[in-house]
């Protein structure tokens, strides 16, 4: 039998007063690789450009500062206009700004990433079925999936980025 494992809070992140807990990448290196791996391939033939907005806005969801840090910096860095990242947030209100591919899948990404609310609706389902081809639309619900998963390593480990200034 193990003992119960706390965090040391004498080691305590001084931007979020929490300390970091496990190191997944060190301590189950093979689960990491195959997390690398599954992503990579997830994005595969997809829009980058598409594929940040969707990691953005389900680490949004998820209240996962390390990923949100992450994709808004590559979301920049491969030409999202700061306006995209600024109001992602309220996405469904700007119906001019996000086209309606990028309203589809961020659509099915907030469904897909809060199952509780009502599952996958087919209206959502059938909406994005309309904006990507079927081996499209298995690789964005891929996205999807892998980001929440992402998203549950850091907020579980406590990963935080590092403070810019």
């Amino acid at each position: 039998m193990t003992a119960a494992r706390t965090a040391d809070t004498s080691t305590a992140d001084a931007t979020t007063g929490h300390a970091p807990r496990i190191d997944l990448a060190r301590q189950a290196p093979d689960v990491y690789r195959a997390m690398i791996a599954l992503d990579s391939a997830a994005r595969e033939g997809l829009d980058p450009e598409l594929v940040e907005l969707v990691l953005t806005r389900c680490s949004q969801i998820n209240h996962c500062a390390f990923c949100l840090d992450m994709h808004t910096h590559d979301a920049r860095r491969i030409g999202v206009s700061e306006q995209k990242l600024y109001l992602l947030d309220a996405w469904n209100e700007m119906v001019g700004l996000y086209s309606d591919r990028e309203r589809a899948a961020l659509r099915l990404a907030e469904s897909v990433t809060r199952l509780t609310d009502d599952f996958v609706p087919d209206e959502v389902y059938l909406t994005a079925a309309e904006h990507f081809s079927d081996e499209e639309l298995a690789r964005l619900i891929a996205v999807i999936f892998t980001i929440n998963a992402w998203n549950r390593i850091a907020v579980s480990t406590r990963r935080v980025p590092p403070v810019r200034r």
